[in-house]
């Protein structure tokens, strides 16, 4: 028996952080799938209020999402935003995705995926 079997929170480590790195086909299924969650109108519905390069029938009441990733360079900015708006500015209308249990966080980070990509 090798010594690395004889260490399972080492084997453990090693298969978390294999699991954190995204393959190529991987990153693109998230942001294919973050893009359908954007535009269904019964889970995301990102495009109730904002305009999205490839939607149908946008609304105006939120900002253009365009030049995501330069406007929010960090992933967590953003990710806070969809979870819960409301901490960051009271006044918004935007609903609390992730509070409200609307949005899963795994379906949060694959609609970040995609807006990264805008």
């Amino acid at each position: 028996m090798t010594a690395l079997l004889r260490k399972p929170a080492l084997l453990l480590a090693l298969a978390a952080l294999t699991g954190m790195a995204m393959s190529p086909a991987r990153a693109q299924s998230a942001v294919t799938e973050g893009q359908k969650l954007a535009f269904d109108r019964g889970k995301g519905n990102c495009l109730t209020c904002h305009v999205i390069k490839g939607g149908d029938l946008p609304g105006t009441i939120g900002p253009e999402l365009k030049d995501i990733k330069s406007k929010y360079p960090d992933r967590n900015e953003l990710v806070a935003i969809i979870f819960d708006e409301t901490k960051r500015n009271p006044q918004t209308m935007m609903p609390p995705f992730g509070r409200n249990r609307i949005l899963t966080e795994q379906e949060i980070s694959a609609i970040v995926d995609f807006l990264q990509t805008l």
